[in-house]
């Protein structure tokens, strides 16, 4: 499990919630997933046309095996979708919700993955963010997401209360700043991210259906504490879109292979979103761990390749 500091607001408000810590399995998966993104990354452009001998004497390209391992993903998350219905599991409403950030999580890492240290620093003028700036913007909002939510469902009303309060700043006021999220290497970064993501779904992804329709407030608005848990993953994909726009007025042009590893990574969260946030998704786990660990095996035969 992520292990949060004895006074996280997060444990203050979510009460005697049963947590549902991150399987070890998925860990072990991510870091070859990783692994095989970081092997992948040495490949050069000029490399991609190279012969792949892949099946049944055949040849490819090397670029094939990018493709071949979302490929691999995909058919991973078909049968790990199917193995998890198999056992008649149903990890809840909460969960289903949450599990679509996971998803948002991998498109977001593999865009900003291949970047160089500099580029993550630059500044894009006109006043926008750097992407540094705006990946702190993403981690602070998304421990807030967790707290904030946490308070709503600890503090029940209507969601046609005309008196609905708002949150109490206070509950915020604890929490890092957008610049002290944003500390240290792009990895450190990153790591964070992941982190406080998954700090929130273990802590909060077995939330009662019935909490759902509870009354929050999102930006002002009365909404629900569903709503919120949906924001999680909205709010990445708005900044992916951010970091984006970024790159094109920083000049920026991704090489081929930069493209391909952001394929691969969300092909991976798709697939791991089928387990995120389940409390035991023993079967399912097992297809992913799979399709990861030959993840990192293809991944180190090309790279190989390339390098010849």
């Amino acid at each position: 499990m992520t292990t949060p500091t004895a006074h996280d607001p997060l444990l203050r408000y979510i009460g005697d919630l049963p947590p549902r810590p991150m399987p070890a399995a998925l860990r072990d998966a991510r870091r070859d997933v990783v692994a095989a993104v970081g092997a992948l990354r040495a490949i050069p452009d000029a490399s991609l046309t190279r012969p792949w001998a892949w099946k049944g004497g055949s040849e490819e390209e090397l670029r094939y095996g990018f493709y071949r391992i979302g490929e691999a993903f995909e058919l991973a998350a078909i049968d790990a979708g199917a193995a998890t219905r198999g056992t008649g599991a149903d990890r809840g409403r909460a969960a289903d919700l949450i599990a679509q950030a996971t998803t948002a999580r991998w498109e977001l890492q593999g865009l900003v993955i291949p970047l160089a240290s500099a580029t993550w620093d630059a500044d894009p003028g006109g006043g926008e963010w750097t992407i540094r700036q705006t990946l702190g913007h993403v981690i602070a909002s998304q421990r807030g997401y967790g707290v904030g939510t946490a308070w709503w469902q600890a503090n029940p009303h209507r969601a046609d209360d005309p008196g609905l309060p708002s949150a109490p700043e206070a509950i915020y006021d604890e929490l890092p700043s957008e610049d002290a999220e944003a500390e240290g290497s792009p990895a450190d970064v990153r790591d964070r991210l992941d982190a406080v993501l998954d700090l929130t779904t273990e802590r909060m992804a077995g939330l009662p259906e019935e909490r759902l329709a509870l009354a929050a407030r999102w930006s002002g608005f009365a909404v629900t504490v569903g709503f919120r848990f949906g924001r999680m993953s909205s709010h990445i994909r708005e900044h992916t879109i951010q970091v984006e726009k970024t790159l094109v007025m920083l000049n920026h042009r991704p090489a081929e292979v930069d493209r391909l590893l952001r394929h691969v990574l969300a092909a991976w969260g798709r697939a791991e979103a089928v387990v995120y946030a389940m409390a035991e998704p023993v079967d399912a786990m097992g297809i992913l761990s799979s399709a990861a660990a030959d993840a990192r095996a293809v991944a180190a035969e090309i790279a190989e390749l390339a390098g010849d």
